[in-house]
């Protein structure tokens, strides 16, 4: 069993409850995990074997910046679902942060994480 994880992608979205959310938008940011068997890919060292990195990101970047969503659960929820619909893995875990989250007070950022199984 092995892991990959993209660390902190970031992309600007319009998502959110609000309407100024949504005209505006605002920073978004993103961590994958993949967990599955990487074992073939790794000894053959052949990436036709294995998870492609730039797919992958390719598919966070058109949901956070070509898609609306009101909740951070609902984004997380269906990255984590066409990562598993593209890629054989066991696990991934989705986390999707709003660093500047309007809630009428200072933090460091809200973040919703999304955990599925194959």
């Amino acid at each position: 069993m092995g892991k990959l994880v993209f660390k902190n992608m970031a992309f600007y979205g319009y998502h959110g409850v609000f309407s100024a959310e949504k005209e505006v938008g605002q920073r978004i940011e993103v961590d994958i995990e993949l967990h599955g068997d990487f074992d073939a890919a790794a000894r053959a060292d052949d990436v036709e074997l294995g998870i492609n990195y730039v797919d992958v990101y390719t598919i966070v970047k058109d949901f956070v910046e070509e898609q609306e969503f009101n909740l951070l659960e609902g984004l997380a929820n269906a990255i984590a679902d066409q990562i598993l619909d593209v890629y054989d893995v066991e696990q991934v875990v989705v986390r999707v942060r709003n660093p500047h989250a309007p809630v009428g007070g200072l933090l460091d950022y809200i973040e919703a994480e999304i955990t599925k199984t194959h």
